[in-house]
């Protein structure tokens, strides 16, 4: 949903499909002000903060979406990932996050295949075998994936299609 310059922000989002662009929409306009008010970019986690209250203002009419934050601080280059679900709870980890219709099949998927500091060929491999598993189980859950790698000097966007019925 959202990938900004140095710092390497990342957001994704699933389930209602209105739900998302609204939130997405909503977050962009927050962005903006921040980074006006701030003359910065956003940090991981601030950006997780920021989320968290976006989602929290509809907590009884909530936003029905379980985005997922990923990132590097830009100041020591730490990995930064985290989830919320729909009452805007956030889970921050230094391993790996799910969301999805598919959750547990991935999560399984994850425990079996990551390991810690992966390499970009790696990570990719990893993360293609957890989205297929899933996509292979439940017409459901999507025909394709997006995946965007994000290290300390770039990052790099890759398109894993997937047969659909």
């Amino acid at each position: 949903m959202v990938m900004k310059g140095k710092n390497c922000v990342a957001i994704a989002a699933d389930r209602l499909t209105t739900d998302v662009q609204t939130v997405a929409q909503r977050l962009e306009f927050w962005l903006n002000l921040y980074e006006l008010k701030e003359g910065r970019q956003i940090k991981p986690f601030a950006l997780m903060s920021m989320v968290a209250n976006l989602l929290h203002e509809k907590l009884f009419g909530h936003y029905c979406t379980e985005p997922v934050i990923a990132g590097l601080d830009p100041e020591i280059c730490k990995p930064f990932i985290c989830s919320l679900d729909l009452i805007s709870c956030p889970m921050v980890t230094d391993d790996f996050v799910v969301s999805g219709t598919c959750s547990e099949q991935m999560y399984g998927m994850c425990k079996s295949l990551w390991e810690p500091n992966m390499d970009p060929d790696n990570l990719f491999e990893t993360i293609s075998q957890v989205m297929l598993n899933p996509v292979d189980q439940d017409a459901v859950s999507g025909v394709g994936i997006i995946f965007h790698i994000i290290e300390k000097d770039k990052s790099t966007t890759r398109t894993l299609k997937t047969w659909m019925d």
